[in-house]
């Protein structure tokens, strides 16, 4: 089956043709929700990661990061139109506008308002995706190796790890799960780790977090709570089922938190001009509440947030080069310049990006050549923007040809091209994590490590780089 024809099949009906090692555990809602109601036990509740079961390398961290927003542009981005702009005589559109800004070439008219925010961004140029399938390249990036192989079937969201390694720090006063998934429905789960660490999936809305709060008000919902505790106390406390029961439980408290809780609610809810702010659009809309979690202190430490649409194979410039009409390079450029620099331009006046990592990029790019359907297929270059937590603004590593079809410059110590496995390890290490941990807890005893080959000559490893 070519490419093309196994994507459109996915596209019909995903859930029939995807692979079990996409199918992994994670809590939405309204999961969350019905577990309060009801005493049910998933079997996925297996025995956590612990840390007298792991070993590791003794390796400095970059632990600049308390929090990372992890953008993924679901779709794949054309990079020489974006983060890697590249102007092409008779092909790109005189409304790009491309300027020079701070040295870098800038399309001003796809993303005027990150231009003026290049001083805080960094753009990796020399990154490349090991495969060009969408859903197995957005697995990939989640993950940081190859669903496909061996422990690629059970392995965790990056949000998930650092769901892990953050829940020593959670305060009892704490009720936001650690990890939020936004419009991120796709999102993969917690892999072999047990269900809590796996992502809560909203799809925000400015009316709040629905089933949080019912008609017979909070008194009367304390009341029942109370009367099913009283009747299954004794199996919650001597359940055959041992560990499980106890995570179910652990699952009532966390819910019992949501429930009737202001502070919640302030957290999903925003007025009609906050959302103005940034554009508008639902991917906006989940920039304004991942802020806003991370603002309230409850105990989330990692938001990922999804925006698809770039499959852009045809029409990439807008029909018969009309940049307002469709979903094109131009209109979904507004989309992600109005969202992100909104939310640059809040945690920088709030100090918060000083402790956030913020990192936007595709599964993979797109062909620096336009096709005949007007349009750019899948590629391997991509690029990669990161921000805040002490990622040097203004800096860009890596550079390609003046086509954009190949790495040049690769912009690093380790003088290849960065992969998503290296993006991981970037990711633990701003947030103290250390990348080279094994554990020994996994399905097959083969040992989990963090970061695949994190040992070794030809090892994954931070962009250090990235960090002033």
């Amino acid at each position: 089956m070519d490419q093309e024809k196994f994507e459109k099949l996915m596209a019909k009906d995903p859930a029939a043709r995807r692979p079990a090692f996409f199918r992994r555990p994670h809590w939405t809602r309204r999961n969350f929700f019905e577990i309060l109601g009801a005493g049910v036990v998933g079997s996925y509740l297996v025995k956590e990661a612990r840390a007298d079961a792991c070993s590791s390398q003794s390796v400095n961290t970059i632990s600049s990061a308390q929090n990372v927003i992890f953008i993924l542009l679901a779709g794949a981005p054309s990079h020489v139109d974006t983060f890697d702009f590249k102007m092409t005589n008779g092909v790109t559109p005189a409304a790009a506008n491309p300027a020079t800004i701070n040295g870098i070439l800038w399309p001003t008219g796809i993303l005027p308002k990150l231009g003026d925010m290049l001083g805080d961004l960094a753009i990796i140029r020399s990154v490349r995706a090991h495969a060009l399938v969408h859903s197995l390249a957005q697995t990939w990036t989640q993950i940081g190796r190859n669903p496909a192989a061996a422990l690629g079937n059970i392995a965790p969201n990056i949000g998930s790890i650092v769901a892990l390694e953050k829940t020593a720090e959670r305060l009892p006063s704490h009720v936001l799960p650690t990890f939020l998934a936004l419009n991120s429905d796709g999102a993969v789960g917690s892999g072999y780790l047990d269900a809590k660490y796996a992502p809560f999936k909203v799809n925000p809305s400015a009316a709040g977090l629905p089933n949080t709060q019912n008609s017979f008000g909070s008194a009367r919902w304390q009341e029942m709570l109370a009367a099913l505790h009283s009747e299954d106390n004794v199996l919650r406390v001597n359940s055959p089922l041992g560990k499980a029961a106890e995570d179910m439980d652990g699952f009532y408290t966390a819910a019992q938190g949501l429930m009737y809780n202001p502070a919640v609610q302030s957290v999903f809810t925003y007025s009609t001009s906050d959302s103005q702010r940034y554009g508008s659009t639902s991917f906006g809309n989940a920039l304004l509440v991942a802020k806003q979690a991370l603002a309230a202190g409850q105990g989330t430490r990692f938001v990922q947030v999804t925006v698809g649409g770039w499959d852009m194979h045809q029409n990439i410039y807008g029909p018969n080069g009309n940049i307002a009409q469709g979903n094109n390079i131009f209109t979904l450029g507004k989309t992600l310049d109005n969202g992100l620099s909104a939310l640059l331009s809040d945690l920088k006046s709030s100090g918060l990006l000083d402790e956030t990592l913020v990192i936007a990029l595709g599964e993979f790019g797109r062909t620096p050549y336009v096709t005949g359907a007007g349009g750019r297929d899948h590629y391997p270059n991509q690029f990669a923007m990161f921000a805040g937590a002490g990622v040097k603004g203004g800096n860009v590593i890596g550079a390609t040809s003046a086509d954009g079809s190949k790495v040049t410059e690769f912009g690093w110590s380790q003088n290849r091209e960065i992969n998503a496995e290296d993006i991981e390890a970037t990711i633990y290490s701003a947030m103290g994590i250390n990348w080279t941990n094994i554990c020994y807890n996994d399905p097959f005893h083969r040992g989990f490590e963090y970061v695949p080959q994190s040992s070794g000559p030809n090892y994954w490893r931070p962009v250090d780089e990235l960090f002033s």
